[in-house]
């Protein structure tokens, strides 16, 4: 064959895609494919990015990944990737891969927070790391110090993680990075159905022909979805119709048939347009609404997530803001959205009287009339004038789109499928407008069906099996349970062989409340897993000054100096994707596993070890002693009565348990490759044939047992007979995933219907199809849409909840802003970025198909401050400011009034100015809504 290199890998490629697709190739250019893959050992694995979950697969020679390509066999994505998941190998290989621990120090050697960052010994770093928990440790309790988990974590890493934070320090201060992106929807799967995450799946695209996509810029965050939509559309275009709500148009807007762009915060008013329209039209499935729901309400001023206006750690510019989380004035437009609760006018006081605790969370049930009185003032004309987004659309434009919107969901020929991610989720109503989604869906009996449903899309790659099931949140322990239930507490307790008693019963601190309480000094200590939080966490001015300047330590594991890693004290180099054994849990809860496949480089280990190694570093009697500043008895009694001695550390009784080292030996024989026979690498258990000198000093050996498959079963073991039910470990390397509950082998795809959810068939009445069976909050007492009027709670086993909650302004709205932030910021991805960039900037094709996020502005709205394409702009809030060029030709196309700034881009670090309000029962960042001020640089 006369081919030059370029040819012969553009044939190479071509010929894999070809064949994954199952086209015929030539013989030349299937000789070329052959002859490159010559030693080449492929193995499937799991997409490193979004929570979609596409399968890949990778090729390994000489211990590197020299190929990846979509999995055929995998039915998420079934062969095929995005521009993203193309690169997940070059992820790995930037030219400045962390490779070994970095300390500040000084020249004395000595630890010295304004020192350089200078290299050392793992067995250094965890002396360091020890010795700062420690003082902290014991000066604060177990408050004191905190970990910012990850939905990237693999499943057996954060199921490591809690076990160390929760039953070894006895603190509740771990929350992922799934806090900015999934909590509210949690929130909302709680409160409408008593469990977490979706009931339907991904085959619900196919099924259905009604697609709505509510704040989800599916095109460029799920590329390979929106591809099946696409797919389904362009299959059937008569038929299958795509509905766009946005707050400005994006690439969705180029497939859908209609586009609805709204003004950000109305979809709360709009949803509440569409129960009442179906309650006008008769649309309502009374069968299925009395068999299986009732209504259900709570407070309205329950605030907005932010600060007390007076902790001195606000700034002047800051509290116009802040104060309405104390009190805020009730607008013109408000005062109508607001009149079935009381009798408000415009320009009134609301005393926001429910922000404290539990207060925000409070629901109670109340009956149809009540109900169908709380959506009577969101009329047509009404939610219009309301909602309109795009000024230069006429209002009666926007109200023939919003009666076509209710056509679609009404029509009893039609089924539903509603997508959302972010849009809904960052929000400072997250959690209501996730249960007003189900609201409309439950109203028309459109829910749990084969093509509808109402689907939240995940974040992350392992927001839902890692942050979610496994329970990295402050308040959660896995399988749903929650550390404030004593019955939860127990059963943990006795599943971790710890002493009744140890688990701490209070919540910890959220993600944004960990920052608040480093700046507050009421944290000291703080370490970071998968995540990059002085780059992601709104308000960042505030945080980073705060790690920099303040008394305390900060310990970052990282693969790349990115924004926080250089805000550190300690870095610890870790082990990337496919450098260690893990699991992922995707959005239509997939389950899938993959095998280590190269070496870490230089002396970068897994997460997974640095948590077990610092485990080592803990007696029992330095943590599960009594801790009066958090109210916590000793146990260290019981601990003897279970024969364990105080002098023992975490990593014996957490970690190194000899039922892990009889069960689960290692080599094991499903690290036996299915193409070639050999076995896989494994860092924990036996070393990978690096000379590494671990935390010890001593050469890394291994822990001698296959760490990732003990965890994996005894984490298992929480869901089993719980509607959480998970396969063994061996049988997630054998198959391409499994729904959960997977019951006697097979899989779940839809839930609560008993015709495919064995739990439902379990809990359904006789004759009865569906059982919305989750057991959180499953007892209310009855009220009015004031608030409740019994003292009795009532059951309402197998039901969920049909909300109704009112439309509230934005505490930030630019058009009530009277200091010159006139226009709305919102912040997300795109498609070539993956979160903070910390990855995929380092790819070159990536960065030089996007190299720095760029201020999205309407064409009309530059012409009038003056401002050409490209030219330097500040984009400035109460907060902050940075440095961005304009853009008014782009993809993402703003209405006038609106900027998109992405925060991939640690140059524009657009962070500095977003707004830390949150939704107050996710506690979850609205990064979609800020005012700002636009002028050239």
């Amino acid at each position: 064959m006369s081919m030059n290199r370029r040819e012969f890998l553009k044939t190479t490629a071509a010929a894999a895609a070809a064949s994954a697709v199952g086209i015929s190739i030539p013989s030349e250019a299937k000789a070329a494919a052959e002859n490159t893959q010559a030693g080449w050992q492929w193995d499937k694995a799991v997409c490193r990015f979004c929570g979609t979950g596409c399968g890949i697969m990778v090729a390994v020679k000489d211990d590197k990944i020299v190929a990846v390509k979509g999995d055929p066999e995998c039915p998420v994505n079934r062969g095929i990737n995005c521009i993203k998941g193309y690169f997940n190998a070059k992820i790995m290989y930037g030219a400045d891969r962390l490779t070994q621990p970095l300390l500040r120090m000084n020249d004395k050697g000595e630890f010295d927070k304004n020192g350089k960052f200078r290299p050392v010994s793992w067995k250094r770093a965890f002396d360091e790391m020890e010795k700062q928990f420690k003082k902290y440790y014991n000066e604060l309790g177990p408050t004191g110090v905190a970990v910012f988990g990850s939905g990237q974590y693999t499943i057996q890493e954060g199921y490591a993680a809690v076990k160390l934070v929760k039953a070894g320090w006895r603190s509740n201060n771990i929350d992922p990075n799934a806090r900015h992106c999934m909590a509210s929807a949690v929130v909302g799967f709680y409160q409408t159905f008593g469990i977490d995450e979706p009931a339907g799946c991904y085959d619900d695209i196919e099924i259905t022909d009604t697609v709505f996509v509510w704040g989800a810029n599916m095109a460029e965050m799920h590329p390979i979805l929106w591809s099946r939509v696409s797919d389904a559309k362009l299959n059937n275009p008569d038929k299958y119709y795509v509905v766009n709500l946005s707050t400005y148009r994006n690439r969705c807007s180029n497939l859908a048939d209609m586009e609805i762009i709204f003004r950000p915060n109305t979809d709360l008013a709009i949803m509440n347009y569409l129960a009442r329209e179906i309650i006008k039209r008769n649309a309502v499935n009374w069968d299925f609404v009395k068999k299986h729901t009732i209504f259900a309400t709570g407070h309205a001023d329950t605030g907005y997530g932010m600060r007390n206006p007076n902790s001195p750690n606000v700034t002047d510019k800051e509290r116009d803001t802040v104060a309405k989380q104390v009190a805020k004035v009730v607008t013109e437009e408000e005062a109508i959205a607001l009149s079935p609760i009381g009798k408000w006018k415009a320009g009134d006081e609301m005393q926001m009287k429910h922000t404290k605790g539990k207060q925000p969370f409070w629901h109670w049930q109340i009956s149809f009339e009540d109900f169908k009185k709380g959506v009577e003032p969101y009329t047509l004309d009404y939610v219009a004038k309301v909602a309109k987004g795009d000024p230069d659309e006429s209002l009666e434009s926007f109200k023939k789109k919003l009666v076509k919107l209710a056509d679609l969901y009404c029509d009893p020929n039609r089924k539903a499928l509603s997508f959302w991610t972010m849009g809904f989720n960052q929000h400072v109503r997250g959690s209501w407008i996730n249960q007003l989604i189900y609201t409309v869906h439950l109203l028309l009996g459109k829910q749990s069906l084969p093509g509808s449903g109402a689907f939240s899309l995940t974040g992350q790659p392992s927001a839902c099996g890692t942050a979610r099931e496994v329970g990295t949140f402050a308040h959660r322990l896995p399988a749903d349970m929650l550390v404030a239930n004593p019955k939860h507490r127990k059963i943990t307790e006795k599943m971790w062989k710890i002493p009744e008693g140890t688990l701490n019963p209070k919540v910890g601190s959220h993600y944004v409340k960990i920052m608040r309480d480093i700046e507050d000094g009421k944290i000291k200590w703080a370490w970071v897993h998968v995540n990059n939080p002085w780059h992601n966490t709104a308000n960042a001015n505030h945080w980073i000054k705060a790690a920099r300047t303040m008394d305390n330590f900060i310990v970052v594991n990282e693969a790349y100096p990115g924004v926080s890693a250089r805000i550190a004290d300690l870095i610890l180099p870790v082990a990337m994707i496919y450098e260690k054994w893990g699991a992922y849990g995707n959005a239509e809860r997939r389950t899938q596993h993959w095998r280590q496949q190269v070496t870490p480089p230089g002396q970068a280990m897994t997460d997974i070890w640095t948590i077990v190694e610092f485990s080592k570093r803990f007696k029992l009697k330095e943590v599960w002693k009594a801790h009066p500043q958090a109210k916590l008895p000793s146990v260290l009694d019981k601990a003897k009565e279970m024969g364990y001695d105080p002098e023992m550390t975490l990593f014996d009784v957490l970690f190194n348990r000899p039922e892990y080292h009889k069960n689960y030996p290692w080599p094991d024989p499903i690290a036996r490759n299915p193409q070639t026979g050999k076995m896989h690498k494994n860092t924990e258990a036996a070393g990978d044939g690096r000379e590494i000198l671990g935390s010890d000093g001593k050469p890394w050996k291994g822990y001698g047992f296959f760490i990732h498959k003990a965890l994996w079963e005894e984490y298992r073991k929480f869901g089993l007979g719980h509607g959480h039910d998970l396969a063994d470990f061996d049988t997630y390397h054998r198959v391409r995933g499994l729904r959960w509950p997977v019951v006697n082998g097979k899989e779940t795809k839809w839930r609560f219907n008993a015709e495919y959810d064995p739990y439902a068939r379990k809990y359904a009445k006789p004759g009865e199809k569906f059982a919305f069976y989750g057991p959180l909050l499953k007892a209310l007492k009855k009220g009015d849409l004031k608030g409740p009027k019994t003292k009795q709670k009532y059951s309402l086993a197998n039901k969920a909840k049909i909300f109704w909650r009112p439309f509230m302004v934005h505490p930030e709205d630019p058009k009530y802003d009277t200091k010159g932030y006139n226009f709305w910021l919102c912040t997300g991805r795109v498609l070539e970025h993956w979160h903070t960039g910390t990855m995929t900037m380092r790819v070159p094709e990536l960065y030089r198909a996007m190299p720095e996020a760029l201020c999205y502005m309407n064409p009309k709205d530059a012409k009038a401050l003056g401002l050409n394409r490209f030219d330097l702009v500040v984009v400035e809030s109460r907060r902050g400011k940075i440095k961005a060029r304009v853009e008014t030709r782009g993809r993402n196309k703003p209405p006038r009034g609106l900027v998109f700034v992405p925060f991939f881009d640690e140059k524009v670090l657009i962070n500095k100015v977003t707004l830390d309000a949150t939704c107050p029962m996710s506690k979850e960042t609205d990064y979609k809504k800020a005012a700002v001020k636009i002028y050239k640089a």
